[in-house]
């Protein structure tokens, strides 16, 4: 479906930002509450928590995350996934969010009504709560930014650091080709995988793989390490190679590290009892830049995705 219109009478200018608020809110339906605990103020109240609180904000960009070929319902659910995505690699719960809209005034009103029905779909299954948010108008332009908030449900939160040498590193599922498969806006957040990692005392770091593991790689390793990857190890999606799983991003899944002293055959039997639909792959360890054999990958080769580079 098309995002734009040249009819003013299907598009959000027939009505106008007030109009369209009361809209937004029945689209919602029940993953929006009342206010004072959801839209209506200016700030909406949210329940006090004795947990460590999670904050994460991501957007969907017309002409960069999606495309007319996608469907306005997928678009409103990927943009909750990805913040999803980044609770999971935390060992997180989600529990609220908020949106901020920017569009042009002639954007369809049918496709504006898919996208946020798409949403709140998600939201629901999730247990997210749309509790605000805010539109913004621009020329020829559609974004929306969406601040997800969670909460840890362990009392240790896994972040990017922690890894040591002689760590070893896994992947979760399979990875390249998202674009075409269309895996980056169907794919599924691993909330239930990342908080059972959270409690296995013996992975160290976690985080989502979300620009290609050839770029994020680098965010988990050390500064006095190196990556040493086995390319027969990664687990590729159908017609992919190393590059196209190293560089296309997207994949969401995700990526850490785990003590060196951990039996792999062991941590994978675990992995298997909890979660046998859902691959785990070893895919390398953590050495010392002198440690790195000549067979290794060249990481330096791949980049993934980087915004304005």
């Amino acid at each position: 479906m098309s995002l734009f219109t040249r009819k003013r009478s299907e598009s959000v200018a027939s009505l106008g930002e007030t109009a369209l608020i009361t809209d937004i809110r029945r689209w919602l339906g029940s993953a929006a509450p009342e206010s004072p605990h959801g839209m209506g103020d200016d700030c909406a109240q949210l329940p006090i928590s004795f947990e460590q609180q999670l904050i994460t904000v991501d957007p969907v960009v017309y002409g960069r995350h999606f495309d007319d070929e996608i469907a306005p319902r997928h678009v409103g659910a990927k943009l909750l996934k990805r913040n999803l995505s980044d609770i999971a690699a935390m060992g997180g719960q989600p529990t609220a969010a908020v949106i901020a809209l920017t569009l042009d005034p002639l954007t369809k009103l049918a496709w504006l009504e898919a996208f946020y029905r798409g949403l709140a779909a998600c939201a629901r299954k999730y247990q997210v709560k749309i509790v605000g948010g805010d539109i913004a108008q621009a020329h020829n332009h559609f974004s929306a930014s969406l601040t997800l908030l969670g909460r840890a449900i362990t009392k240790r939160v896994l972040t990017r650091q922690g890894a040591r040498i002689g760590d070893s590193l896994y992947v979760t599922g399979r990875l390249g080709g998202s674009l075409n498969s269309g895996h980056h806006y169907r794919f599924k957040p691993r909330l239930d995988e990342g908080a059972w990692l959270a409690q296995q005392h013996e992975v160290l770091a976690m985080m989502d793989l979300s620009d290609g593991l050839g770029k994020d790689l680098r965010s988990i390793t050390p500064d006095d390490a190196r990556a040493q990857l086995d390319q027969n190890a990664l687990p590729l999606n159908k017609g992919c190679d190393v590059r196209a799983a190293l560089s296309d991003g997207e994949d969401y899944e995700l990526l850490f590290a785990v003590s060196g002293r951990t039996k792999h055959e062991t941590f994978l039997s675990k992995w298997r009892q909890q979660f046998p639909r859902v691959t785990l792959s070893r895919i390398g360890e953590l050495v010392s830049a002198h440690e790195v054999k000549d067979s290794s990958l060249n990481l330096e080769c791949y980049f993934g995705y980087e915004h304005l580079r």
